[in-house]
């Protein structure tokens, strides 16, 4: 028996050894079609919420988003469905780009959906863990602009004022109030101009290069503010700011038009001492601009604060630990899987 322990162990612990040199592993899941990678770091864990791409979809078919965590940013754990459009009363369809935040303990996520009455709009739902249940605490959007209402992006800045972000073709924002779904003053929108967000040739209507898909994230005290950048097929670009309100400063192209999907989504953290894009393509097999996959990259910097340029690889090679084998694992952590997916109940929930 002690000899079969010492086996199993040994057998274990070389896996585990192993795991810390994985072939890279884009895109991040290969068990769904997934897509608007919104990224956030918790207690030593990076929880990745993405909008689901159906199966065959041939247009944006999105009912619900998906959560995914990961330690080591190489074995990820698939968490399941965390929010659908119908867990709002007064939804019609629609489960697009989304990001969720912490605050006081409770975790806020801020999505854009199409109301019954056929408006864009942006809810917010709370919970007190990240991997839900989140509930509706409002009963009705949160934001009701207009049809532009999509991709909304939430940051919380040093001072503890909390800023929302969302809009195609003009980005527009809002100072949340303490309780977070709550917004102080009016909508306002920034000032689309060549020098914030570079210029678009042949467009009159949109003659900038900021499309959609606004992240807001902060590096030392520089601002960034990256977007989908336009025409078809998107580009990733990003702009700078002393303030997280601007004026913006165009900085150029990030992440080129590249891969089987016209659209993407930036999502950029800091984790363990680094940093990581996410975006997405359409890398796995049937993958197109409707059929999307989540991915991520190593990111660094050059001293004057600009973004050295990505381009779409492989992915990361190296976790940045070993699994341990005395904290309990989850039968749903992956860091490659094909022809098996993980299933949902909820009595069971994920397995």
């Amino acid at each position: 028996m002690k000899l079969i322990c010492k086996i199993t162990f040994t057998l274990f612990a070389l896996v585990c050894s192993h795991s810390l040199m994985l072939k890279a592993q884009n895109p991040i899941v290969q068990t769904n079609y997934t897509a608007d990678p919104a990224p956030m770091v918790h207690n030593g864990k990076v929880y990745l919420y993405t909008s689901h791409d159906e199966d065959e979809s041939t247009w944006f078919t999105m009912n619900d988003w998906k959560l995914y965590s990961t330690s080591d940013m190489v074995n990820w754990t698939d968490n399941g469905t965390v929010l659908s459009y119908k867990d709002f009363s007064w939804a019609k369809m629609n489960a697009w780009a989304g990001q969720c935040i912490e605050r006081d303990g409770k975790f806020y996520m801020y999505v854009p959906i199409t109301t019954k009455e056929n408006k864009g709009a942006i809810g917010v739902a709370v919970a007190n863990s990240p991997y839900g249940p989140f509930i509706d605490p409002l009963g009705k959007p949160l934001i009701s602009n207009s049809n532009a209402d999509i991709d909304p992006t939430v940051f919380i800045d040093t001072d503890k004022q909390a800023y929302l972000l969302w809009g195609n073709p003009i980005c527009y924002y809002v100072k949340l109030n303490e309780d977070m779904i709550s917004y102080k003053d009016e909508i306002k929108s920034f000032p689309n101009t060549i020098e914030s967000f570079g210029e678009r040739l042949g467009d009159e209507k949109r003659p900038t290069t900021y499309e959609e898909g606004p992240w807001l994230y902060k590096r030392n005290k520089l601002y960034y503010l990256l977007f989908a950048g336009g025409p078809l097929p998107e580009h990733i670009g990003y702009s700078t700011s002393a303030n997280p309100l601007g004026p913006w400063k165009y900085r150029g192209v990030l992440m080129p038009r590249e891969g089987a999907s016209f659209t993407n989504h930036p999502g950029l953290i800091d984790f363990k001492g680094k940093s990581y894009f996410f975006y997405h393509n359409g890398a796995l097999p049937g993958g197109n601009g409707f059929n999307r996959s989540v991915a991520v990259e190593n990111v660094e910097f050059d001293k004057d604060g600009t973004i050295k340029p990505l381009k779409m690889t492989a992915g990361i090679k190296t976790a940045l630990h070993t699994l341990n084998p005395y904290v309990k694992t989850e039968a749903e952590t992956i860091a490659w899987s094909e022809n098996m997916k993980a299933s949902q109940n909820k009595e069971v929930g994920v397995f």
